[in-house]
């Protein structure tokens, strides 16, 4: 639930500061009391609006910045319209097939995570970023082993949900095609049916337990497993595109801003934490400038909302823009994004 709206901000100084702040987010420039005027529509003194606008300035809603006359919205500024002043555009129904398209035409989960996560970036032109469902159900089916040129083993993982992961490792030694279908055998029979964290921790356990007195291709078999497991870390927690369209942007476009905005996106271990607080959450949550608790997030914006399959909540999906961000279509595009990856994934 909203805050109740201050009462020191009278409708119109309302009026007037969703004015200012739309006129912002599409130009990216201060604000004069002449240009609120005329978009405003309504017959008052420039007088009469500079007080309106020192009133809002008072309460913490907009500031001057100090190269212009003109005014631009703060945080609080830009979280008091969209918990009150923001009209929400729905996306167009055209657009609404075409991203049920997109995504319904892959038939793993990891890349309909991809291309869902590419779809965001591409209609807000900003950071799209989805995480993987949830891993703590996700059973593990079969393993196969197939060899590559030298000692390069290609090993394809296949889990109860069908989702299929390849992964290229390298080994000390050179297999040949029966041993490696004899190891992939062994693993199959003895770690089918475990989730993917029980089985990393098997397989660890009994490496360690058994390795002396089990032949080499077996204890071989558990190593190459062992490396693929190691790769179902936070790096494969999350898939993020688009981020290079934030340099787009004035006010992120200073290189040390990007750098630690890259640094988080290449690291993830934050972004991870900041979209797990939207998990228990329901719809749309929106997180704006230091809101985050990340300093390298105070000129941004991150909108996200979880998507569910059978009912539980699997993951959460969204953008990282510019606080000056279009709120009213990036809204209905997450939402929208996050209902039809959840009708999708509960067709599987």
């Amino acid at each position: 639930m909203p805050a109740p709206i201050d009462k020191s901000v009278n409708e119109r100084a309302q009026h007037f500061l969703k004015v200012l702040i739309e006129r912002y987010i599409r130009d990216g420039q201060p604000v004069g009391s002449r240009t609120l005027a005329r978009d405003a529509g309504m017959d008052l003194s420039p007088a009469t609006i500079r007080n309106v606008m020192s009133d809002l300035e008072e309460v913490g809603l907009v500031r001057s910045p100090h190269t212009s006359a003109g005014r631009v919205p703060t945080n609080s500024g830009y979280r008091f319209f969209v918990d009150f002043l923001l009209t929400l555009r729905p996306v167009e129904e055209q657009d609404v097939e075409r991203l049920r398209d997109r995504i319904a035409a892959e038939k793993d989960p990891k890349a309909l995570i991809d291309v869902a996560s590419r779809a965001l970036s591409s209609l807000t032109s900003m950071a799209g970023l989805v995480t993987v469902p949830r891993r703590d159900r996700i059973l593990f089916r079969q393993i196969e082993f197939l060899r590559l040129s030298g000692n390069r083993i290609l090993v394809i993982l296949v889990t109860s949900d069908g989702e299929v992961q390849n992964r290229v490792i390298e080994t000390g030694v050179t297999f040949t095609e029966s041993q490696l279908t004899e190891a992939g055998n062994y693993i199959n029979a003895h770690f089918s049916s475990l989730d993917l964290e029980q089985m990393r921790g098997r397989v660890l356990q009994e490496l360690q337990e058994t390795r002396s007195r089990m032949d080499g291709i077996m204890s071989r078999a558990l190593e190459m497993a062992g490396q693929v497991l190691d790769g179902q870390g936070p790096d494969e927690d999350m898939v993020v595109s688009g981020q290079t369209n934030l340099m787009g942007f004035a006010e992120l476009a200073q290189m040390e801003r990007l750098r630690q905005l890259f640094d988080l996106f290449a690291e993830k271990r934050h972004i991870l934490h900041l979209l797990d607080r939207s998990l228990e959450a329901e719809g749309v949550q929106i997180f704006i400038g230091d809101e985050s608790g990340y300093e390298p997030f105070e000129e941004c914006s991150i909108v996200t909302a979880p998507y569910e399959v059978d009912g539980q909540v699997k993951g959460v999906l969204g953008v990282v823009g510019p606080a000056r961000m279009a709120y009213d279509k990036v809204i209905p595009i997450v939402d929208v994004t996050a209902r039809l990856v959840s009708s999708i994934l509960n067709q599987r």
